[in-house]
């Protein structure tokens, strides 16, 4: 799908962050102007400013990612809570309210939700972060749907076992009890490689893509299947 996104401008947030690099040189890659934002969006407002630095724009990749709180589900305090959500949810309607009159001017557009697949199977000492990610996919399809009509669409990727350095740096992928998680846990029985996740994140920002409506797509190598 050699230049499949020639011509556009695409904005991606915490380009710098999780995923953002390896999504920007994918986009990039396939002929796309990428507007990268590294701005923290989870005070009010700086959604909004983000977009309008940005200009006119026919795409977001929403790329909301934070380290995923290990809290046992009874200590799960409120000021953990809020926090999560400000950072992973919190900014998804802001961002729709900034770029949909645009994209509903031009007659089209796209938004692509960088989630988890935490929020598709469960995780133990994962609540706060499950229950955020789930959110956002849930918000995904309530979007797409309707969205839609007006030539916008709107689909998330749910991720997990994607090669990156904060979750799986090169010493916890050289563990062998990481190794024998993975045959256990990941029928496909390695890490998708980020070039991979990517690859098909650009796919879905592409024209080719048009058919799908509020789709949630799991890139986990099969995890959750199991």
């Amino acid at each position: 799908m050699s230049g499949a996104l020639q011509g556009l401008r695409i904005l991606v947030t915490q380009a710098g962050d999780f995923m953002g690099p390896a999504l920007c040189e994918a986009l990039a890659g396939q002929g796309a102007q990428v507007l990268a934002s590294a701005e923290p969006l989870a005070e009010p407002g700086a959604a909004e400013a983000v977009v309008r630095e940005a200009g006119p724009i026919d795409v977001l990749v929403a790329n909301l990612a934070i380290r995923a709180p290990a809290t046992p589900v009874a200590e799960v305090r409120d000021a953990e809570w809020r926090e999560v959500f400000a950072a992973l949810v919190d900014p998804l309607p802001r961002l729709a309210a900034a770029v949909v009159p645009g994209f509903v001017r031009q007659g089209r557009g796209r938004i692509l939700v960088v989630g988890s697949a935490s929020a598709l199977r469960g995780i133990k000492r994962a609540s706060t972060y499950s229950a955020a990610r789930g959110a956002q996919l849930a918000w995904v399809q309530a979007a797409g749907v309707e969205l839609a009509p007006r030539g916008i669409r709107v689909n998330a990727i749910a991720q997990n076992f994607v090669d990156n350095p904060t979750y799986f740096p090169p010493a916890v992928q050289a563990d062998p009890r990481f190794q024998e998680r993975l045959s256990r846990e990941v029928p496909l029985g390695r890490l998708v490689s980020a070039h991979e996740d990517a690859q098909f994140a650009a796919y879905l920002c592409s024209p080719a893509a048009d058919c799908f409506v509020g789709q949630v797509f799991p890139v986990c190598g099969g995890w959750v299947a199991r």
